[in-house]
């Protein structure tokens, strides 16, 4: 059954629903499937679901139907990963394991470049040996995009599927999924461990939709992954109400990278100053630079002017860019030296010799949270651990200091 453990509207299965549990999309006025409760009222009388609706309309008619995910059969030790944890690394991913055997949820607190993916293969190893089934679950769709043939190379003799808007239904039984955190409102009871990597990433971080999917989806215990996680994790942590593992140190032993700030009226996207210019000119001599900026309006002028003034292959990409898969794969294999971005590569972007710049770095879309993520693009090879990063701003902002200090505290444990 490649759909144990879904829940799927009844206007998704054409298939035999016997074994499954039909439910009601809306009950008690709440969405069955996102458990929200602000509901909405048709001309018919019945309601609908507007949380939601991006996978298909729940209404009053709506039935669910939930798929059991019975226990897989027990195998040898999956993991085909080569590769040694440091001694940081190996003592954080016994903890994880103690914590998986306790039934206890788990958060990784780890510094980006730390080698979080890595330190979990041991606990997803000890669940796919055992016969269950591993969930890893990330916002942002390149993440899982980064994530996912790590783990098909770690896991090579594991059944795995991808699971995000637009992608392919599975067409066979899996023990390993890599995932949206969207994609989890379709799943009901189905992981005996649940991975939610970057879960302080918008849109999760402040979805309640999102958090309740991973309740729902998981029957298991949950490792929690994050840099910069949110109050609500850190605090249950400090209750002892999960465990809790801090990384400071990424895997080649290097500190951080600390920003740099730069102060200047910036006349941004019409004009780009010409000590920039020289700056990123300095910088291309030597790196690939990702060059992040607080508005897509910005994207398209910035690059123009950029591909005029630099002689170097550029280009500027954001979530709704229709190639922007082909421009992130360039990037990485380095036929583009200069990547135009928004947030959208804050997170799972790993690339050597990699300069960071963000321009507008006092915008209002800029906490101290998401300075941390785009900084941490920078230094994450031990052939290159001190890559420059570079705050450009009109104005001091808290949220730049605090990210430097967190940095810098970070650096000193």
């Amino acid at each position: 059954m490649w759909y144990s453990g879904m829940q799927l509207l009844d206007t998704e299965v054409d298939f035999d629903s016997s074994v499954a549990q039909a439910v009601p999309g809306l009950a008690d006025g709440h969405c069955q499937r996102c458990g929200q409760s602000a509901l909405v009222q048709l001309p018919s009388g019945d309601y609908y679901c507007p949380h939601c609706i991006n996978l298909g309309r729940v209404t009053s008619r709506t039935t669910l139907y939930r798929f059991p995910a019975p226990q897989l059969p027990s195998v040898e030790w999956p993991l085909t990963w080569k590769g040694q944890l440091t001694a940081q690394q190996t003592a954080v991913a016994a903890a994880l394991v103690a914590s998986l055997q306790a039934g206890r949820d788990h958060l990784l607190w780890a510094v980006t470049g730390a080698g979080k993916t890595e330190i979990l293969f041991p606990a997803i190893a000890t669940v796919l040996a055992a016969g269950g089934r591993v969930g890893v679950a990330a916002p942002r769709l390149d993440v899982v995009r980064e994530l996912a043939p790590r783990l098909q190379v770690a896991f090579a003799h594991t059944a795995m599927a991808i699971r995000y808007g637009g992608a392919p239904w599975p067409q066979r039984t899996v023990a390993l999924t890599v995932l949206t955190t969207h994609q989890l409102l379709r799943y009901h009871q189905a992981f005996d461990l649940l991975v939610i990597d970057e879960n302080d990433a918008f849109p999760f971080a402040h979805d309640p939709a999102l958090w309740h999917a991973v309740s729902a989806a998981s029957r298991g215990p949950k490792l929690w992954l994050s840099a910069t996680p949110p109050t609500r994790l850190r605090q249950a942590a400090q209750r002892g109400t999960m465990g809790l593992s801090i990384l400071a140190r990424r895997f080649h032993g290097h500190p951080l990278p600390v920003p740099r700030i730069r102060i200047q009226a910036l006349h941004l996207p019409q004009r780009i100053a010409p000590q920039l210019i020289r700056q990123l000119q300095q910088i291309l001599m030597t790196h690939q630079c990702l060059l992040f900026v607080p508005d897509i309006a910005w994207l398209a002028p910035l690059t123009q002017q950029l591909q005029t003034a630099i002689t170097t292959a550029i280009a500027g990409v954001h979530a709704a860019d229709a190639q922007r898969a082909e421009k992130v794969a360039a990037f990485r294999q380095g036929r583009l030296r200069l990547l135009v971005t928004t947030t959208i590569l804050e997170r799972g972007v790993t690339i050597p010799r990699c300069a960071v710049v963000v321009l507008g770095a006092d915008s209002a879309r800029f906490d101290a949270a998401a300075l941390i993520q785009m900084a941490g693009r920078a230094g994450r090879s031990a052939d290159s651990p001190d890559d420059p990063v570079w705050f450009y701003a009109r104005h001091d902002t808290l949220a730049l200091h605090q990210a430097i200090r967190t940095i810098r505290q970070l650096n000193a444990r």
